[in-house]
């Protein structure tokens, strides 16, 4: 068995060939997939898809840190009511993004902060998203050091990075950057225990190799699976069934 822990398969990429990509995924042995929220106006999709496969997609609950916006806090306050009315897997992606916009970085941080709180209060876990922003995130991270646990989605960081996120708790969330010549990853998943880890497409971004630069789904994770049993010098299966148990736990399946 197969989890994709991290696929926005609700977006609009996969409204032409669902059903297909499902199916493939599926063949492929991918068993659960879970679904990071992004804002309000994804929500609708996101849960229609879950529908759509019950006990086979998981949705997140959770504010993206580059949708935090002038309207952060109507946007948070539409994250706490979602979870006063339901269960969700985890909050997620929430985080720090300081790539493409350093506008509204006070904002979120505060957003990331709060959000942390609602995952404490609600018992589940959370999915973090940081770019350009590893070592604040890690410093967030580190004020609420045994109260909450989670997976840094798509690390790609170095060895001290990776150690300073094992030793809070979490899991590493590794993608399709993998299966990239020049990422680097796989130099530092050399020294990496399997039980850090989970697997995850980011699907319909980040496509590993061999189908780099087109659209990701979650069928790909295969490829990421090989790759980490390469590097690690085990078998697919050992990277399987321990990825799988990993993420079980993480989200309390």
């Amino acid at each position: 068995m197969l989890i994709d822990t991290h696929c926005h398969l609700y977006l609009e990429e996969f409204k032409q060939d669902m059903d297909e990509v499902m199916k493939r995924a599926m063949a492929a042995g991918i068993e659960r997939f879970y679904l990071p929220a992004i804002d309000s106006s994804t929500t609708t999709a996101m849960l229609s898809l879950e529908s759509a496969f019950p006990g086979t997609c998981y949705a997140m609950m959770g504010l993206h840190p580059c949708s935090v916006k002038e309207n952060y806090k109507e946007e948070l306050e539409e994250v706490n009511n979602w979870l006063s009315k339901r269960k969700f897997a985890a909050i997620g992606e929430i985080g720090l993004d300081l790539y493409w916009d350093s506008t509204f970085i006070k904002e979120q941080f505060e957003a990331f902060n709060v959000q942390i709180e609602l995952a404490i209060n609600n018992k589940l876990p959370i999915v973090i998203h940081t770019r350009n922003a590893m070592a604040e995130t890690i410093e967030v991270v580190n004020n609420f050091k045994g109260k909450i646990k989670g997976i840094f989605h798509c690390f790609g960081g170095t060895m001290e990075e990776a150690a300073q996120i094992i030793d809070l708790g979490f899991y590493l969330g590794i993608g399709g950057v993998v299966t990239y010549k020049k990422s680097g990853l796989d130099e530092v998943l050399k020294n990496i225990d399997l039980k850090h880890i989970v697997l995850e497409t980011d699907a319909p971004y980040l496509t590993p190799v061999p189908f780099r630069g087109k659209r990701n789904e979650s069928s790909y994770l295969k490829y990421i699976q090989e790759r980490i049993a390469e590097i690690k010098n085990v078998s697919a299966e050992e990277v399987a069934s321990i990825t799988s148990t990993n993420a079980s736990v993480i989200f309390n399946f």
